[in-house]
């Protein structure tokens, strides 16, 4: 996969969209949800094939990293993970997905 620079990260997400990456993952509970096809997966049917981590422009503690996810079926798509307190997103789920080697 290529990797890129952004700037920010509706520029990230927007490119990665492009490039195929259309569907918007989510970390529940007990799943990683795909919320077009509201299919669930467990995060050892994902892989990360790369992420981009950014700060906030007026607040550095305002982080998020985009994660271009694949799925043993062949979906792809992205997950935005903010590090903010009202972010809302299963951190432990996320960490169990299986990073790509290049």
């Amino acid at each position: 996969m290529k990797k890129y620079n952004f700037d920010t990260l509706s520029e990230a997400v927007n490119t990665l969209t492009k490039d195929g990456f259309t569907e918007d993952f989510e970390a529940e509970n007990d799943f990683i949800k795909a919320l077009y096809s509201k299919r669930q997966y467990q995060p050892s049917e994902l892989k990360i094939l790369s992420s981009y981590r950014f700060e906030g422009m007026t607040n550095p503690g305002d982080q998020s990293t985009v994660f271009a996810i694949e799925a043993g079926d062949g979906t792809k798509g992205t997950l935005v993970m903010s590090y903010s307190a009202e972010h809302g997103q299963n951190v432990e789920l996320i960490r169990q997905i299986p990073s790509h080697k290049d």
